[in-house]
């Protein structure tokens, strides 16, 4: 599904080729978006950017349209590290060497990694309805985790949980839309459809190793940077929904990570882009012109 009034493209980082959306005019935005969902999440939200901002939105290493071989056996080659490594590379193909970064969901994670191991080409990172992975995982043993099925159902070996997505993927998605928000309709039929028809087998792969990765390494990673000290140097949106009742202390969590830390609340619950598309675009207008 095309953005309005943005032109699409391909681009080859290693082995991955991605899809992208550009359209605008002035310093470059980075739109990353999560699980299960691709780039056109971002329809209410990326043209409300452009008169201010040269917008780029990709889909992510392996899902949508963007193609990527499966990954290792724990995920290797979705670390949030070699998609936020892969990212950087294309960036600068578009000429862009330092940029801000907007990610929901997934996309946040990869956002966040960008920007602790990139800090020269991340201007300013937003992060929405997430916290750090090692947070994240430290967290869930209590009643939260079941609301986190995809953290550990799709982190199983190969192929199990591929073949389950496989089985009846409207199901799930379904199950994500009609549960995670708090407006199930803010994801209307056309939405719904254009991201059934990106859950493929290699989408579903990818997707897969994307939650294997964060299981076995990323929070691995991210214990050794906290272990380090290492903070994220640009200033950094966390923006959560208001009914992401997990999230209510996402400030006192983001805080040790976060030189310069805003954090601010919006209506919905976790797809935030598409429940409150206004909102968020007026936040980050003021985050990202500051």
């Amino acid at each position: 599904m095309a953005l309005p009034g943005f032109a699409s493209s391909r681009q080859v980082v290693g082995q991955a080729h991605y899809a992208l959306w550009e359209a605008g005019t002035g310093d470059p935005v980075l739109l990353l978006h999560g699980f299960p969902e691709t780039h056109a999440c971002w329809w209410s939200v990326a043209p409300a950017l452009t008169a201010s901002w040269r917008v780029v939105a990709p889909d992510l290493r392996g899902y949508g349209a963007s193609v990527a071989p499966a990954g290792g056996l724990h995920g290797e080659g979705y670390t949030k590290r070699e998609m936020a490594d892969e990212l950087v590379e294309l960036m600068a193909a578009r000429g862009f060497d330092a940029f801000s970064v907007v990610g929901h969901d997934r996309g946040g994670r990869v956002g966040f990694r960008m920007a602790l191991d990139h800090p020269s080409a991340v201007r300013r990172l937003a992060v929405i309805n997430i916290l750090p992975t090692i947070d994240q995982f430290e967290r869930m043993g209590a009643g939260p985790s079941l609301g986190y099925w995809p953290w550990f159902l799709l982190a199983q070996p190969a192929p199990l949980p591929e073949r389950l997505l496989t089985a009846d993927p409207e199901a799930v998605l379904d199950h994500a839309f009609d549960t995670w928000a708090s407006l199930p309709t803010a994801i209307d039929g056309d939405r719904r459809a254009a991201y059934l028809a990106a859950m493929t087998p290699d989408t579903i792969a990818a997707m897969c190793g994307d939650y294997r990765a964060s299981f076995h390494i990323d929070r691995h990673h991210d214990l050794a940077d906290r272990a380090a000290g290492r903070r994220i140097t640009a200033p950094t949106l966390v923006v959560t929904g208001r009914d992401e009742a997990q999230l209510g202390d996402a400030e006192s969590v983001w805080r040790p990570w976060a030189e310069d830390l805003t954090v601010v609340r919006v209506p919905g619950g976790h797809f935030v882009p598409e429940e409150a598309g206004g909102d968020l675009v007026d936040q980050l207008r003021k985050f990202l012109s500051a």
